[in-house]
């Protein structure tokens, strides 16, 4: 058996990002009905929505079914693994590789979101702060930024354990995660083996860091970027979602 210790300070390594989509889709997330939903969603704040941004998209599940529901969709990754994912899934859709706290693109969409709770790797309010802000500069006026946040303070379960075994592509995959609380964060440790008629078994490790915001902290950051912010219970994680309308 190898071991691969994957703890990259900007997102998700090649070989933890080929696995990525197999065992999140295995484990039952459904992006293209996450996309269906939060579609309707830009749609209902923003009737006659042409484009949108996906940030922190990374390997561009949820952009493939997005193009088909808008004129305009981009994506923003900063892995470059993911980012080289999405490209190489969505060939004839623009994927930048940019940090979702000062990326500068010269242009604006009808709708910017960042889901699957990537906005919990801010380290703080002000890195919370600057990202808002970004989102914000690039959503024209009229339009939505729509945000999954990460669990609060009072709805992290401490010491978690999640586990899932999925076949895929001639793999079986077993994943493995425990959670601990962390100086105010998350802290989730994930191992995968990976196992391969032929090629034996990979032992790959993970690490992050994921700050627990509270709800007031997510709504301060959209305030100040100037939007008018809304809290929606559920959402694709049961996490929620904030929505902010740019005037």
């Amino acid at each position: 058996m190898t071991t691969t210790d994957a703890r990259p300070a900007d997102g998700y390594t090649g070989a933890i990002a080929r696995v990525y989509d197999l065992v999140h889709q295995g484990k039952g997330k459904d992006y293209a009905g996450e996309a269906a939903d939060l579609a309707a969603l830009v749609t209902a704040r923003v009737p006659g929505a042409r484009s949108l941004l996906d940030v922190a998209c990374g390997t561009g599940l949820h952009l493939s079914h997005l193009a088909a529901r808008f004129e305009r969709v981009e994506g923003l990754e900063l892995s470059p693994d993911m980012l080289a994912a999405a490209r190489h899934r969505n060939p004839a859709t623009t994927v930048h590789h940019g940090d979702m706290r000062d990326f500068a693109l010269g242009t604006t969409y009808s709708a910017v979101t960042c889901m699957f709770s990537s906005i919990g790797h801010m380290t703080d309010q002000t890195e919370l702060d600057a990202a808002l802000a970004t989102f914000a500069a690039h959503t024209e006026s009229g339009g939505v930024v729509v945000v999954e946040p990460w669990w609060f303070p009072e709805t992290f379960t401490p010491g978690y354990v999640g586990a899932a075994v999925v076949e895929a592509e001639g793999k079986t995959i077993s994943r493995v995660s425990h959670s601990r609380l962390e100086d105010g964060a998350t802290r989730i440790d994930v191992h995968y083996l990976v196992a391969e008629p032929g090629e034996g078994v990979e032992h790959l490790s993970e690490s992050h860091r994921i700050t627990l915001f509270p709800r007031s902290a997510y709504e301060l950051a959209f305030e100040r970027a100037g939007l008018a912010v809304e809290f929606l219970p559920g959402g694709p994680s049961g996490r929620g979602l904030f929505t902010g309308l740019r005037p």
